[in-house]
């Protein structure tokens, strides 16, 4: 069952500028544009000098209207990527080279999120350093815990395993190591019983 109140579930607060950044570095995805637009143009009031260290990274169409609104920021970088796989080996490579001093501001689904703070993570990078904003859906990766496996984009409360084909529960607990919330056998106690499949992750 789903239980509310998991104290391993992110919670994430609306993107702030840091003023005490030296380098910024965006991360979004889809919906995430707006709250990245947002934080440049507050940048924009509060440390105009900022933008000229300010490197955004994008999944999205490179003809969508996001794009030009970045553009028209006069950000230092943008770059766009046609996949979230494609933009996190580039986000890796940054950080293999950033200084001290860098910010990380990550907006988009859940899932998204999860991703690029596993690599934040990998980098040692702390929560001081690091801001995000969850928008768009609300779609889960879900860990099997019986195989391992990794089956993305799940709205239901239950799902096939991509992995062992078992029908996985949904947990709200959550791993920031795995970026993804745990699944376990729904009917392991009663084979073929399964609960209604039920639309819960919009």
């Amino acid at each position: 069952m789903l239980i509310t109140g998991i104290k391993s579930k992110p919670v994430y607060a609306p993107l702030q500028t840091d003023t005490r950044g030296r380098y910024h570095l965006m991360l979004a995805m889809g919906a995430g544009a707006a709250p990245l637009l947002r934080v440049i143009a507050e940048m924009r009031v509060v440390a105009g000098p900022s933008l000229k260290n300010t490197r955004v990274l994008f999944v999205s169409d490179a003809a969508a209207p996001e794009v030009e609104q970045f553009k028209a920021a006069t950000v230092a970088d943008l770059q766009t990527f046609p996949s979230t796989p494609a933009l996190l080996e580039r986000f890796r490579a940054i950080l293999q080279k950033s200084l001290m001093g860098t910010r990380l501001y990550v907006a988009g689904p859940e899932s998204f999120i999860g991703l690029a703070m596993k690599i934040a993570l990998e980098f040692n990078l702390n929560k001081d350093e690091i801001r995000a904003e969850e928008c768009g859906t609300l779609a889960r990766r879900v860990y099997c815990i019986h195989c391992r496996a990794t089956t993305e984009d799940v709205r239901t409360n239950i799902v096939s395993c991509i992995g062992c084909g078992r029908w996985l529960l949904v947990r709200d607990h959550y791993s920031r190591r795995l970026a993804a919330y745990m699944g376990v056998m729904v009917d392991a106690e009663a084979p073929g019983e399964l609960p209604p499949l039920k639309e819960v992750f919009l």
